[in-house]
């Protein structure tokens, strides 16, 4: 786990991510969004840190090795299902784009579909939709 530890109450953001690389970026753009992150590097830690506390928004990787992002995602919405965590929308976050690709994440439970590589302000208006960000400054 990496990031800022939220305080009681407020919004934080899980990354899902496997690759150093995309890590670094997705970090570093939540970062100047003015959120809290926490960092899982594979599906089962993701599932292990929303038992520990629910986060306001989970991106999640789908290609990761060992318990891929739409497993993780099937065993949230269990999870919340069962009451056992609250509901938190939850974002793929992949290179994949076809039709098919978005209607798997859609179908494991995610409810909706950003493609890498990630752009900023695009970044920004899909997760606006779900979480009240920070003003940036100009």
């Amino acid at each position: 786990m990496s990031g800022q530890r939220p305080a009681p109450g407020e919004p934080f953001v899980l990354l899902v991510e496997d690759n150093p690389i995309n890590q670094v970026v997705a970090l570093e753009f939540l970062a100047l969004m003015g959120l809290k992150t926490q960092l899982a590097r594979n599906g089962q830690e993701a599932l292990d840190l929303c038992e520990g506390a629910a986060p306001s928004l989970v991106l999640m990787d789908i290609q990761m090795p060992g318990m891929d992002g739409l497993e993780c995602a099937r065993r949230l919405r269990e999870q919340q299902a069962q009451g056992r965590l609250p509901r938190f929308p939850i974002l793929a976050l992949t290179a994949h784009a076809l039709d098919s690709d978005v209607a798997d994440s859609l179908k494991a439970g995610m409810d909706e579909h950003l493609t890498k590589p990630l752009d900023f302000m695009t970044l920004r208006r899909r997760l606006a939709r779900w979480l009240d960000l920070p003003q940036l400054n100009d």
